[in-house]
């Protein structure tokens, strides 16, 4: 790969050279640019100049794009409306059509028991790990990988690691992008570091390490937490307790293969939880039970809001008190509408704007987009930002109606450290002063707040 004096409105490149056996990361905050590096090597980015440009022919990709067109591909397919059952998609099977000579790449990612199972009955992480080897076992030579551990636990992780540092071995050259300096890889023989819109340096990891600590400071948004619409509730500082989610020998599956069982659970008021374990334990499954999204909701002993699951109560009537954020809902997001619109669909619960919305309504909209830097894109289509802003635009509308109960399923995936940090210091305001409940599922051990009243580990309701 060589690039000389790349020029585009986000991102400028003076120089940038890999040879064969090299590993490279390329380090880069929200909005930096990096995602735009990421669309060169993919062959998306339109409307650069470059005096050099040679870039590897049909790499393998797996970016937040890239899994987006598979999930709308699959949606597109769906045929459930003409089976007397729901459509589990292509199999993982049919994703690998040479799969039983990489048994051993899919026992190393744990999917060797998920072969018959549909792609949209995957956890987020068990789909990105399956695009993973399908990219690995379709014969490219260059793997672009954009914040592959997003959405994998510990073991994935370290699983993804030992495969990913071997490659160079086998004449596949890796490029990887990261926003959170914890990500980097230890295995990487080299690194980037895009700042402003701008590769400030490049080269052998240890040293670009040890001489640009500056570069890599994640000071995140200047974002003012304590001052944001949503902390100035009027229901600050409520004593009132009530019970959110009372689900009794809660369970969950598909077909043959169950996810967990035997699961007990009461939230009340304030009683803000952490939902962790590796993927595919049923995380969320769970949430979807308790939001209304999955159909086990019927068949569990489950009250929402005081209110049994199969008694007649509307789900919008229950969803009304519930703010969500999650990679199924992110998804779902493929209709027209800008990130405005999208804050604003939060008071109504629904995908698409369908209502006028008044003006104070637009004015609480645009201060949520202010705190999370987004102003100047109020008018720009959603599916024309980059998948950070998306997920910081979901959160927004999550938060702009004052749920009772605030779901969040690994809302951080995308975010830099400085974004993260900032958004887990507005949920330890929003759970001090007892403004929501939060049900939050994670994976990284650097998000485990103090303000977590309890842990429930998934995989312990194993059957």
């Amino acid at each position: 790969m060589n690039i000389k004096n790349f020029q585009h409105q986000e991102l400028v490149i003076d120089h940038f050279t890999t040879t064969p056996g090299q590993s490279w990361c390329i380090f880069g905050e929200n909005h930096s640019g990096i995602d735009r590096f990421i669309d060169l090597l993919s062959g998306k980015l339109t409307h650069y100049h470059a005096k050099c440009l040679d870039l590897p022919e049909n790499p393998g990709i797996l970016s937040f794009r890239a899994q987006q067109n598979v999930f709308e591909s699959e949606i597109r397919n769906d045929d459930s409306d003409f089976l007397d059952r729901t459509d589990p998609g292509t199999l993982v099977r049919e994703f690998l059509p040479n799969y039983e000579a990489h048994l051993d790449l899919l026992r190393a990612f744990a999917l060797a028991d998920c072969l018959d199972l549909g792609y949209r009955q995957l956890s987020s992480g068990q789909a990105r790990k399956l695009l993973l080897l399908r990219e690995l076992t379709g014969g490219t030579t260059t793997l672009v990988l954009q914040n592959p551990y997003d959405g994998l636990d510990e073991e994935s992780c370290n699983e993804l690691n030992y495969l990913l540092a071997g490659l160079p071995d086998r004449g596949i050259e890796v490029v990887i992008s990261v926003n959170n300096r914890c990500d980097i890889p230890t295995w990487t023989s080299h690194l980037a570091i895009i700042k402003s819109g701008h590769l400030v340096c490049a080269g052998p990891k240890d040293q670009v390490l040890r001489k640009s600590d500056r570069a890599m400071t994640t000071g995140g948004t200047n974002h003012t937490p304590i001052t944001a619409p949503f902390l100035q509730s009027p229901a600050e500082g409520s004593e009132q307790s009530e019970e959110l989610v009372f689900l009794r020998d809660g369970f969950a599956g598909y077909g043959e293969k169950k996810l967990f069982a035997g699961l007990n659970l009461t939230l009340q008021t304030g009683d803000h939880t952490l939902v962790t374990g590796p993927n595919g334990c049923g995380k969320s499954t769970l949430l979807e039970i308790i939001t209304g999204d999955n159909p086990k909701c019927y068949a569990n002993d489950l009250r929402i809001f005081g209110k049994k699951r199969g008694s007649g109560e509307s789900i919008w009537a229950i969803k009304r008190h519930m703010g969500i954020v999650s990679p199924t809902l992110h998804r779902e997001h493929r209709i027209p509408g800008s990130a405005l619109q999208v804050v604003l669909s939060g008071l109504y619960d629904s995908i698409g704007l369908y209502h006028k919305a008044t003006s104070s309504e637009r004015k609480t909209a645009g201060q949520w987009l202010a705190w999370i830097d987004l102003s100047a894109k109020a008018d720009v289509p959603f599916r024309r930002l980059s998948f950070a802003e998306q997920r910081q635009v979901l959160i927004a509308r999550a938060l702009i109606k004052r749920p009772k109960l605030l779901i969040l399923d690994e809302p951080t995936q995308g975010l830099d450290d400085g974004n993260r940090n900032t958004l887990l210091d507005l949920l330890e305001e929003v759970a001090t002063r007892n403004l929501a409940t939060l049900l939050f599922v994670s994976h990284r051990k650097d998000e485990y707040r103090p303000f977590f009243r309890r842990q429930i580990r998934l995989d312990a309701y194993a059957p």
